[in-house]
């Protein structure tokens, strides 16, 4: 069932959101090569206390880091850890917040120096759908509206594989809430959106096939051809 939400608790929930902006922007002014991305991820943690706030993610069904940071390959849920970053890597640093009880959860690729004209390309063509699925995310629309708009972009458009079997998601008091929504299907199919609810948009774009695999940790999802993936998100 699909949880609505008041006027008040929309502004709470934007204030969040916010939040998450902050940290994100707070990453894009240290990433640079040589970095390690278990650094970002103890920043992220102590720029999140100091603001009243604490992590969607640490310790969700036993995930130990306070945010999510994927590297190339590696579609979602990837593990901060001591490998430096470099010229030409892209990394997905997916931010989850919860301020005064609501969450907020947003994901930014970014480029670490100049990224392959391929690479690039998928980063643009990514952002693109992420605000073609948003357009859609209006009330009297379905689910599947959404997902038709970034599929139509991504896969249909410019030949580039859609994941199948992660989606984005409602969001409130909890940090998955319904509707689930695939970034793959019809148009005019799905639930129905209603005023006041908020949803996570996310995109997961490869660069090759959609096939993916988790790795024995449990939560690192990685492209199966080893190309490179996409993430974007955002709360609406």
């Amino acid at each position: 069932m699909m949880i609505t939400k008041n006027n008040e608790e929309i502004e709470m929930m934007r204030q969040s959101a916010l939040l998450v902006s902050k940290t994100l922007a707070e990453v894009a002014a240290i990433l640079k090569p040589g970095i390690t991305t278990l650094s970002i991820d103890k920043m992220i943690g102590q720029f999140l206390g100091d603001h009243r706030a604490v992590s969607s993610f640490l310790k969700y069904k036993g995930y130990p880091f306070n945010s999510c940071i994927s590297v190339n390959d590696v579609v979602v849920h990837g593990f901060p850890g001591k490998n430096e970053l470099k010229e030409e890597d892209i990394v997905s640093v997916d931010v989850g917040v919860i301020l005064n009880q609501w969450h907020g959860d947003h994901a930014y690729t970014f480029a670490i120096g100049e990224p392959l004209p391929a690479v690039k390309q998928l980063i643009k063509v990514t952002k693109e759908s992420l605000y073609k699925g948003i357009e859609k995310a209006v009330a009297g629309n379905r689910v599947g509206d959404i997902s038709f708009a970034i599929q139509e972009h991504t896969e249909k458009k410019h030949g580039y594989g859609v994941v199948r079997e992660l989606v984005g998601h409602g969001l409130g008091r909890l940090m998955h809430e319904e509707p689930q929504v695939p970034n793959y299907g019809k148009r005019g199919s799905g639930q129905k959106l209603i005023e006041g609810i908020v949803l996570a948009i996310e995109p997961m774009i490869n660069l090759g096939k959609k096939d993916i695999y988790t790795e024995a940790d449990g939560w690192t999802v990685r492209t199966a051809d080893g190309k490179r993936s996409v993430h974007f998100e955002h709360d609406v």
